[in-house]
C-alpha cells in the first residue's frame, strides 16, 4: 500500500517479509492474495526448474514456484513450517513456496537502498532494493522478474 506520510513528502509501502535459507526477503503485500500452509504439488513435464508443479486451489489450478530455485539458491524440501505466498504478477496468480513468513512492516521508500553495485547479475535482476531495519538486511524482490514470460513481454 502505497501512501503520503504525515510529513506530506515520503510514500510508505506495507511490505511481507519471509525466509529462504537464511536470508529474508519482502514483497509488496499488495500483491498477495494469501497464504497457505504447503500443500504437495503435481509436478508437469517440461516445466522449468523453478515450478514445483500445480496445485488445486479452490477450483483453480495454480502453478508452485520454488522462489529458492528462482533466485539462485538450493531447491526447498518442504515441511510444515513452509508457506506458499498466492500472489498476483501481471495477469498471472502463482503460488510462491518460501520457508515461512516473518513479519509485515511498513517502510518509507527512502528507506529502501539500492541494490550494491557488487551484487550479481542475477541478484540485481530480482533484487530491486535493500531494506535495513531492525539490525536486519531484507531484499526488496520485484515480484515482476520472477516469471520468464513477463520479462518477455517487458523486453
Amino acid at each position: 500500500m502505497t501512501e503520503v506520510s504525515k510529513s506530506g513528502n515520503a510514500e510508505t509501502r506495507e511490505l511481507i517479509a519471509f525466509r529462504i535459507g537464511t536470508q529474508e526477503f519482502c514483497i509488496d503485500i499488495m500483491s498477495i492474495r494469501e497464504i497457505r500452509g504447503w500443500t504437495p504439488a503435481t509436478p508437469l513435464p517440461k516445466s522449468p526448474s523453478f515450478v514445483r508443479g500445480v496445485i488445486n486451489l479452490r477450483g483453480t489450478v495454480l502453478p508452485i514456484v520454488d522462489l529458492a530455485v528462482r533466485l539462485g539458491f538450493a531447491p526447498s524440501e518442504p515441511t510444515a513450517r513452509h508457506a506458499i505466498m498466492v500472489s498476483q504478477i501481471g495477469q498471472q496468480v502463482v503460488g510462491l513456496l518460501v520457508e515461512g513468513v516473518s513479519d509485515i512492516f511498513t517502510v518509507s521508500d527512502s528507506d529502501i537502498q539500492p541494490t550494491p553495485d557488487v551484487a550479481s547479475d542475477m541478484a540485481k535482476r530480482f533484487v530491486r532494493g535493500v531494506i535495513a531495519t531492525d539490525g536486519r538486511m531484507i531484499s526488496l524482490i520485484a515480484l515482476n522478474a520472477v516469471l520468464p514470460s513477463l520479462e518477455m513481454e517487458a523486453a
